[in-house]
């Protein structure tokens, strides 16, 4: 088995970023699998806000009025802790799949790279091959380059501005956004983040590409800190490589050449320009093109593949022990989860106070508290609620006792109980109990009636 390099042989940086990357197209086992996941990702980022449950958008975020709709459900800033969990759990997942895999997140799912080898595709489509692109960006100005260029980075704008509408469909109503906006009836709002976002994906993919993961996302910095001995990465058999040198088809191999035939297909088809002939580097976003492009060339000349292949040293723990704390964490967040949602209601109640009195007394010595009720219905169909009180000696409810909810509403809603007989105490506790008239759904608020002493 290959030695992985010492930590004196690691190399940070290999080349000068500043130079633009002209990534050569490889066709391969890895590739299949990136552009399959690619495909079924952006289909779903796609298609999600045309979905409809219920008669309504199936997912929408809706920032003015803080209210996040889920297939049917409504969820407010009070039950955000979901949201945090899911947050928590995605990424305690994403760091046991590094431990695992090393970066395999950065090279097959994460939006950066998809969106940029989307547009390396169109620009290979327009310019040609990586060596016609570059030598195109070489050539003086005239009419072909012109046109060229001009294709290349309207085909870029225009999938930026796709993707722009696509993620404000997620907090706009889709199936007025798209008419509204190309026939300038959206709002200002709408269209200054429209624009932000197309400039966004336009920079991002077209312009600065494997620079924004080198120098500006966080998780390429730590990442390596979760890396161990049996991590699978993108590494390079040299041992079996070296001596590397060039040579035909059908020769025999020289005394002393190993089985890499120089051919730099793997520097040439790196997203992010590296050679991973020359040990572990933070760049690498473990994508496997430079695996595919050597097994490429070795089946070429009928040697074994796997020069560049995904290789791990022996776990230096036990199976259990190296998965215990990852394993651990995602299942106490996926329990938080499952507690959270079984205690979740579609109807949310709570109870203040009047602040300016505790109490009032009428002329019959008939006892008043006035409270604040604050009722939120988290689902999209109106609901109409029954109210109880539970605690109290012959409470009276003034004025009526059915309270009607429009979809999604919330509402402080003022009651007044009265009590003809004083208690031994200063106050009393007692419960409003709100029940769902069609779905028999209760939900409790506890508060205190006082007395005149």
């Amino acid at each position: 088995m290959q030695q992985r390099p010492a930590p004196e042989q690691i190399i940070f940086s290999t080349k000068d970023s500043s130079g633009k990357i002209y990534i050569r197209e490889q066709q391969g086992y890895f590739q299949r699998i990136r552009r399959s996941l690619g495909t079924v990702l952006m289909l779903l980022f796609v298609l999600l806000p045309w979905l409809n449950y219920q008669g309504m958008q199936a997912i929408q975020l809706d920032v003015a009025q803080q209210r996040f709709f889920i297939f049917g459900q409504v969820l407010v800033p009070q039950d955000l802790l979901i949201i945090a969990l899911l947050f928590t759990l995605a990424a305690f997942a994403l760091f046991y799949l590094t431990k695992l895999y090393g970066r395999v997140w950065c090279g097959y799912t994460c939006p950066q790279t998809v969106w940029t080898l989307l547009f390396v595709w169109l620009e290979r489509r327009i310019e040609g091959s990586h060596s016609q692109s570059k030598a195109l960006d070489k050539a003086p100005w005239h009419a072909v380059k012109i046109t060229k260029k001009v294709l290349k980075h309207s085909s870029w704008l225009l999938v930026s501005l796709f993707s722009a509408l696509v993620f404000i469909a997620y907090f706009v109503p889709v199936r007025s956004l798209y008419s509204d906006f190309f026939s300038l009836n959206s709002s200002a709002t709408v269209y200054g983040w429209v624009w932000f976002f197309t400039a966004c994906t336009y920079i991002n993919a077209g312009l600065i590409r494997e620079k924004m993961c080198l120098h500006m996302c966080p998780y390429a910095r730590f990442q390596s800190a979760m890396f161990e001995t049996a991590t699978k990465l993108v590494t390079y058999d040299a041992a079996r490589g070296e001596q590397r040198g060039a040579r035909k088809r059908q020769q025999a191999k020289a005394a002393g050449l190993g089985d890499c035939v120089d051919c730099e297909l793997c520097v040439q088809v790196c997203p992010v320009g590296i050679d991973i002939r020359q040990g572990l580097q933070y760049e690498c976003i473990n994508c496997g093109l430079c695996i595919d492009a050597c097994d490429q060339t070795m089946r070429h000349f009928n040697y074994p593949t796997g020069l560049i292949r995904y290789q791990g040293e022996p776990a230096e723990q036990s199976p259990w022990r190296r998965h215990l704390g990852y394993s651990s964490a995602l299942a106490l967040t996926l329990l938080a989860i499952v507690g959270w949602g079984y205690q979740w209601q579609n109807t949310e109640l709570s109870i203040s106070r009047d602040r300016q009195a505790l109490f009032r007394v009428t002329s019959e010595g008939i006892t008043e508290n006035t409270f604040t009720l604050h009722i939120s219905n988290k689902q999209q169909q109106a609901r109409q609620y029954q109210l109880h009180i539970n605690g109290l000696s012959t409470p009276q409810l003034i004025g009526s006792n059915l309270i009607s909810l429009n979809p999604a509403e919330q509402r402080q809603h003022i009651i007044s109980i009265a009590v003809a007989d004083a208690a031994t105490g200063a106050y009393s506790p007692f419960t409003l109990q709100l029940t769902d008239i069609v779905s028999g759904e209760t939900v409790n608020a506890s508060s205190r009636f006082y007395y005149p002493r």
